[in-house]
């Protein structure tokens, strides 16, 4: 079997937060959230990594993150644009926004060669999350059969704003419906989600959510291929300029159709990001706490 392949998304250039959050240090050693990540990658056994970035970004990346990953990683860059698209599709008049996480993974396919997994390059996910995902690759699996660590709702709230989840419904540590929320908000221990703006419909703090933190076999990026121009034409005439590619849609797809089954690995890390410009402090002193327990040394992988 062939190495396990780390796929970072990296191309969304932060417009909630305000920056290129992908590169924006969080310590006074100027370690970005992504080097917790990679730390964490490399201690749990993996060897491959995949940059998905934008081309307007790749000097920066580069100097910052990619180059100092050589030492310890193979190390790939590939680019996401809104031009990737299946032959007879076309960019819609006035679309900005990248076609969102299915299609972000996609964009790798060249580059991976085996099992993978799939992550957000601005969260903090912690060491179980990168070890759950690489036992479950390097042990035996059936064919079809994939993972996805489970975070509790709680765990992955900000105080500063709304959040997109993947809510998820388990049976017997399988998954079986991934629904995307794309506008939840805390609500003390528990939070609410919204569709149309005014009203919130409540959701318990310990419901298990996706943070786009997959592991795949290789057979998935052909059902990211193959369903992508459906999607396309379902879509577009709906909503030409926002409507998004997720990761859950395919997943969901696949349970639904009894082709694949995804396998829920409990995760008991708490989920730290940089949505908004105000996370950035509280992320700040996580790292501090957690560097006082000795759980990260001052120097990482540099």
């Amino acid at each position: 079997m062939n190495e396990p392949s780390l796929v970072i998304l990296a191309a969304g250039m932060g417009s909630r937060f305000g920056g290129i959050k992908q590169i924006t240090p969080v310590d006074d050693r100027g370690h970005a959230i992504i080097d917790f990540s990679l730390y964490d990658a490399y201690r749990a056994g993996f060897r491959k990594v995949v940059f998905i970035i934008k081309h307007a970004i790749e000097a920066d990346f580069r100097t910052v993150i990619a180059d100092r990953m050589q030492k310890y990683f193979d190390v790939r860059l590939v680019f996401q644009e809104l031009d990737m698209l299946p032959e007879g599709f076309t960019v819609p008049q006035g679309r900005v926004k990248p076609w969102g996480t299915a299609h972000a993974t996609l964009c790798a396919a060249s580059a991976v060669d085996g099992p993978f997994a799939v992550i957000n390059a601005d969260d903090f996910l912690g060491a179980g999350a990168f070890q759950a995902l690489y036992d479950f690759m390097s042990g035996p699996r059936d064919t079809n059969e994939h993972a996805m660590v489970a975070y509790q709702l709680r765990k992955t709230v900000t105080e500063n704003g709304s959040v997109a989840r993947g809510i998820c419904t388990v049976e017997g540590g399988f998954l079986t419906d991934v629904v995307e929320r794309t506008k939840i908000e805390k609500r003390g221990d528990d939070a609410a989600y919204t569709e149309d703006g005014e009203t919130w419909v409540p959701l318990p703090g310990d419901v298990p959510v996706s943070m786009n933190c997959w592991a795949f076999g290789p057979e998935m990026m052909e059902e990211f291929r193959s369903r992508f121009p459906a999607w396309l034409n379902e879509n577009l005439p709906k909503n030409p300029e926002k409507c998004e590619y997720f990761l859950p849609y395919v997943v969901n797809s696949l349970i639904q159709e009894g082709k694949g089954r995804v396998r829920v690995l409990p995760c008991h890390e708490t989920w730290y990001g940089i949505t908004y410009r105000d996370d950035l402090q509280n992320f700040k002193d996580a790292i501090a706490r957690m560097r006082e327990q000795g759980l990260y040394p001052e120097t990482l992988l540099d």
